[in-house]
């Protein structure tokens, strides 16, 4: 978190100014730019943290303790539903580690491309849409002016902090949120913080 980019927020922004007072430093989120942390994102999709969480862990076991596109597709259909996956989430996973197995998908490459090359790139991939890119550019490659418009939370948190009567269409977020450019990134940070989400 730089200086500058909460100089900046503070400046053009007096609600994010008195989040960032309260909060001080925002939660550190961050993991690397690879297949195993977009597995998870899968696995965390539409569903409460605790929950989630005991559904990854329960694969990461089934999985040997670590999650590839080799160990994935070792699995059988009946291994991936007893971690708790639905079929829907077990065959993107599988699209997923089929993909990246076969070097359709490379994760080494990501990082090379802008954010909208990348949201287009990931969302190749079954299960994969615009929110789930988005969490990888924010979590793990660590770019700082995403703004996912489609977030629950980040639409829950504008609506309570700046008093809003209903939540924002994404048109309406956008332009909200435009004052925060070019660090949309750690606004939304501070925006989950103050409603203590538990993240993918």
């Amino acid at each position: 978190m730089s200086r500058r980019a909460v100089a900046h927020l503070c400046s053009v922004d007096p609600v994010m100014a008195r989040l960032i007072a309260e909060i001080g430093h925002p939660r550190r989120r961050q993991r690397p730019p690879n297949f195993e942390s977009m597995a998870r994102a899968i696995v965390f999709q539409q569903l409460h943290g605790k929950a989630a969480s005991t559904i990854y862990q329960r694969l990461l076991e089934a999985a040997g303790g670590a999650l590839t596109p080799d160990s994935i597709l070792a699995l059988s259909e009946a291994s991936l539903r007893a971690a708790g996956l639905s079929r829907q989430k077990l065959g993107y996973l599988r699209d997923l580690a089929a993909r990246t197995a076969s070097g359709e998908l490379d994760f080494a490459r990501i990082p090379c491309l802008n954010d909208d090359e990348i949201i287009g790139y990931l969302t190749r991939v079954k299960g994969i849409g615009v929110w789930t890119a988005q969490m990888f550019l924010i979590f793990s490659l660590q770019r700082p002016d995403v703004m996912p418009t489609a977030d629950f939370a980040i639409n829950m948190a504008i609506k309570k902090h700046y008093r809003k009567r209903r939540v924002l269409k994404p048109k309406q977020t956008l332009q909200l949120a435009e004052r925060w450019r070019p660090y949309r990134t750690l606004a939304c940070l501070y925006l989950w913080d103050s409603l203590d989400v538990r993240l993918p």
